[in-house]
């Protein structure tokens, strides 16, 4: 372990490692449940309200003690680092396996999703929330947090991976994995292809929702985070977002037919 831990700490990683002291690992656990709680924080921000906290705190406690199980004390990497890869890699892992979209939610994407066709159809561009809203007798606010609990499903599909019954290499997000479990060429085009339409379609929006989009997903800010660095109230990068999500769940509609 690195020198950086306090005495005490070192003698739980020596119980824990060299006797399996439950009780050690227990003190380990939460003495770095900071970690799941930042993850679950940052992941549940960009989930839909259908989906409990609770049960994301759950993923992030298994990929926290399976990081203890697994953490490597020869290695060059501090435990903080090789767990946060652990849960939240857990999390998403928990997330894909779930049907979280209620049947209801997929109903209304069903109706959403056909009254858009018939404004395209009838106007020859892309419908706008604000038409189908009205299409559908829906409040505006609600067809973009549909739409967007849609694109977010959609997104996790993209990263599904390669299933054989095991995780016993997995390591977080980025998986490190035996050849024979790796994807198809054909497989690895497709999902390449996948986030390079999602990265192209990021790049029609203008330049604000580019910026929020970014600051949300990629840098990880709340909406009150985003609103301080660009000088806006979290109402309206809460619009911006909800708009540029709106978009881009309409143009992968398109592509994918």
């Amino acid at each position: 372990m690195t020198s950086s831990i306090s005495p005490q700490e070192q003698e739980l990683w020596d119980l824990w490692i060299n006797e399996q002291d439950m009780e050690a690992a227990n003190q380990l656990v939460q003495q770095y449940s900071h970690l799941v709680n930042f993850h679950v924080q940052r992941i549940s921000a960009h989930l839909p309200k259908s989906v409990s906290k609770d049960d994301v705190h759950s993923l992030g406690l298994l990929g926290l003690y399976d990081a203890l199980k697994k953490f490597d004390t020869s290695r060059d990497l501090k435990f903080d680092t090789y767990a946060s890869f652990r849960i939240r890699g857990t999390i998403m892992d928990g997330l894909r396996k779930e049907d979280w979209l209620p049947r209801s939610v997929r109903d209304k994407v069903k109706k959403i999703e056909q009254a858009a066709e018939h404004i395209e159809q009838k106007y020859q561009r892309i419908a706008t929330s604000y038409e189908i809203a009205a299409e559908l007798n829906l409040p505006k606010t609600d067809v973009e947090e549909i739409m967007k609990d849609s694109l977010f499903a959609h997104v996790l599909s993209m990263e599904e991976k390669t299933k054989d019954g095991t995780d016993e290499h997995k390591e977080g997000i980025g998986y490190s994995i035996p050849d024979k479990d790796t994807l198809s060429p054909t497989e690895s085009l497709i999902k390449e292809e996948n986030y390079e339409e999602l990265a192209h379609q990021i790049k029609q929006l203008n330049e604000k929702e580019q910026l929020v989009v970014s600051l949300f997903y990629t840098e990880e800010l709340t909406l009150t985070e985003i609103g301080e660095v660009m000088e806006l109230t979290t109402s309206r990068i809460s619009q911006i977002h909800a708009k540029a999500i709106f978009k881009l769940r309409q143009s992968l509609m398109e592509i994918v037919g």
